[in-house]
């Protein structure tokens, strides 16, 4: 049975790098069919895992809407192309979605992909999606199990406020969220009684508050994959202990 964590949060929250540092502790320690899916338009997860991104599911669908080959039905070439468009790795494999179907939807295409990329989500037994704050993709979604949505916010009032407005969109969404989960990224020693407070205050528990690692920023600013970061770093203790919460 396939267990699916979905992690959501406003920009530049680090929601992609927790995201990938999961897909990294799943290989380690759990093993078996992975699967992370970039749901987030701006298609970063890629950067973070060092996979590289041919092709997105909205690419496939906007080919669908300049036609399909003459013989070949339109079920029959999204099919075969979502399936090209997994880019697939030696311990896990890679779906971005792309950017959704925003105004004058193709609505036939788009229910086709939806049914298309769930089937694929059930043959892993992991499944890892990176969503936008929005979580677009994740509402649109045929089948509609969450294990374990994380929310993600960093260590500032804005990014509490948006995590709280999350939590309200998650509960308008027609899924079934077995669990909701907060997160709170980037903290500089213990949470400022404010935001300790805020948190509480959300109705889903904090799940943990993890610390802000130089490493990631250096990381980043050499153009090094984070999936490469050291098991000994900072952020890397931490997310192993949110997975292990999680997963076991």
């Amino acid at each position: 049975m396939t267990v699916t964590i979905a992690v959501a949060g406003k920009g530049g929250t680090g929601k992609t790098t927790l995201s990938g540092l999961l897909v990294r502790y799943l290989v380690a320690h759990k093993g078996g069919k992975i699967l992370a899916i970039d749901a987030d338009p701006s298609s970063n997860l890629h950067l973070v895992l060092d996979m590289k991104l041919s092709q997105t599911v909205g690419d496939i669908r906007e080919e669908a809407r300049e036609g399909v080959t003459p013989g070949t039905t339109r079920q029959d070439f999204l099919s075969y192309a979502v399936r090209m468009a997994v880019e697939e790795g030696d311990d896990f494999d890679l779906l971005a979605m792309g950017r959704p179907e925003g105004q004058g939807c193709y609505c036939a295409a788009n229910h086709m992909l939806r049914n298309i990329v769930d089937g694929i989500n059930r043959g892993y037994d992991w499944v890892i999606m990176d969503n936008e704050a929005g979580m677009e993709h994740l509402s649109r979604r045929t089948t509609r199990d969450v294990d374990h949505l994380l929310l993600v916010s960093d260590a500032s009032m804005r990014g509490m406020v948006a995590a709280e407005a999350m939590v309200g969109l998650s509960k308008e969404l027609e899924i079934n969220v077995r669990n909701t989960h907060l997160i709170v990224n980037r903290v500089q020693g213990e949470l400022t009684p404010v935001l300790r407070a805020r948190a509480d205050g959300m109705g889903v528990p904090l799940l943990a508050a993890l610390p802000y690692d130089p490493l990631v920023a250096e990381f980043d600013s050499e153009g090094r994959a984070l999936i490469e970061l050291p098991e000994d770093a900072l952020l890397s203790r931490a997310v192993a202990e949110v997975a292990q919460k999680l997963v076991g």
